[in-house]
């Protein structure tokens, strides 16, 4: 299954690369709603979190539906700007038919409410609100406000955004726009030097230029066409991404394509002895049971021992076998230290393995 964007008679400067602020404020809220996507962030995740005032994440919660399972559209933006308030601006010039159908789609469940018309805002109005309500009392709650007073939700989202660059996003920004600009010039030179080809590939072993080099095809879980004639294709890159590969693809939307930037440098591999560790630990049933625990998200020394029915002190003695082979990571958090697992050291012992722990 693809999706297929047709090219053909663009024009050589109709397809670009990007850096959007709003583009990877977005990959990042989708991080702090699903940190298990992402366990190389699980840290920052919880570390924001745990600094977020009441208000804020809040409404975070609120609206999460806008970046939890997929993306709106308006929050990928098919004409980057420099700063993040640029980009909201153009986000505050789409129209409510438009920013409530993208909202909704989210909201109630990708490809549930037509794209096109009729509108939700009239006619496909008890459609959306039934849909959302089958999906739970948040997203109902915030389908029914959407739909009653858009410029309100509107306002009230663009101030949550700009909640998060003031708690978090502009110090993360600072950190990766570096990395972004680095894959950009990259990008650039492999289009300008040797053609539309060799930048795809350079985005993703996922997205390829035709044989007749008139259609970008990506692959994804899903069998869709778009054309990018008169208004170009737009890549994205991001830090924050890893590992989705994000389309905006809907009628009446320029294509776009977020895309997770290469890792700066190839992990140095492992010390034998580090190797033997690890195996050494897992050989215990009664880690390998704490290890499926943790699977699950970060726990306490106390919610193990209640989970499993043994003792703290013997499950202290599991975790610290577990930690010296560098498979688990602790952090505070007021008065409890959370346990949690390495899942790139656990993945890189054996897909069997993580099978195993996972199952």
């Amino acid at each position: 299954m693809t999706l297929r964007i047709d090219i053909g008679g663009l024009s050589s400067g109709g397809l670009r690369f990007a850096a959007s602020p709003l583009a990877e404020l977005t990959a990042m809220l989708h991080v702090l709603a699903e940190p298990g996507h992402h366990p190389q962030h699980a840290g920052w995740a919880a570390d924001v979190w745990a600094g977020l005032r009441p208000e804020p994440a809040e409404r975070l919660r609120e609206a999460e539906f806008l970046w939890r399972s997929s993306q709106a559209d308006f929050l990928i933006p098919a004409r980057p700007r420099p700063t993040l308030a640029e980009e909201l601006d153009e986000v505050d010039r789409i129209d409510d038919d438009r920013y409530v159908t993208a909202a909704l789609v989210t909201t109630c469940g990708s490809g549930r409410i037509p794209r096109a018309a009729p509108s939700p805002l009239t006619d496909a109005r008890e459609r959306a609100l039934d849909l959302a309500q089958a999906r739970g009392p948040r997203q109902e709650a915030f389908a029914e406000r959407l739909l009653a007073d858009p410029a309100a939700v509107r306002a009230r989202v663009r101030h949550t955004l700009e909640q998060c660059a003031e708690a978090f996003f502009d110090a993360a920004w600072a950190g990766v726009v570096v990395r972004l600009a680095g894959d950009l010039r990259l990008k650039n030179d492999l289009l300008k030097r040797h053609g539309v080809g060799a930048a795809l590939a350079s985005v993703s072993a996922a997205v390829t230029l035709s044989p007749e080099g008139d259609c970008i095809i990506v692959d994804k879980l899903q069998d869709k066409a778009t054309t990018a004639d008169g208004s170009g294709v737009t890549f994205i890159p991001s830090v924050f991404g890893r590992p989705h590969l994000v389309a905006v693809h809907a009628p009446g939307w320029q294509p776009v394509v977020q895309y997770p930037v290469a890792e700066p440098d190839p992990p140095e591999p492992v010390p034998l002895e580090t190797v033997t560790l690890r195996l050494e630990a897992l050989a215990h049933p009664v880690r390998l049971r704490l290890l499926r625990t943790l699977a699950r998200g970060p726990h306490t020394t106390g919610e193990l021992a209640h989970a499993w029915e043994l003792t703290l002190p013997e499950v202290s003695r599991h975790l610290a076998v577990l930690r010296r082979a560098g498979l688990l990571t602790t952090r505070r958090h007021g008065r409890y230290v959370r346990n949690t697992l390495d899942l790139p050291a656990l993945t890189a012992l054996g897909t069997d393995l993580l099978t195993a722990v996972l199952r």
